[in-house]
């Protein structure tokens, strides 16, 4: 493989390995995602309170640690939040989409 095939390869490994896998997500859907399982109990929008009083409004998440970091727990599972919480699970493009959607919240 001649050194410029290299160079090229290179460059578009690189910048695959740097795409943000969020970039694609939709918030919109994030935010359908939200109103169809959490708004029952958690305040999904900038002022509201959250119906469920020991439910977190999903606009103070980020006040507490980085939203992105809920990728893994919503993937495989979240199992505790506030004590009346289901366990539910997204597929990988809702998580984003959702995280997407926690985003526009901040």
């Amino acid at each position: 493989m001649s050194n410029a095939i290299r160079v090229a390869v290179l460059s578009v490994l690189v910048g695959l390995a740097s795409v943000n896998p969020l970039a694609a997500a939709n918030p919109e859907q994030g935010k359908r995602l939200a109103l169809l399982y959490c708004a029952k109990c958690h305040a999904t929008d900038k002022v509201s309170p959250s119906p469920l009083r020991i439910a977190p409004p999903f606009r103070t998440l980020h006040e507490r640690y980085p939203v992105g970091m809920l990728q893994e727990s919503l993937a495989e599972g979240i199992v505790t939040g506030h004590p009346t919480m289901p366990e539910f699970r997204f597929d990988a493009d809702q998580v984003a989409d959702f995280i997407a959607f926690l985003k526009t919240l901040e």
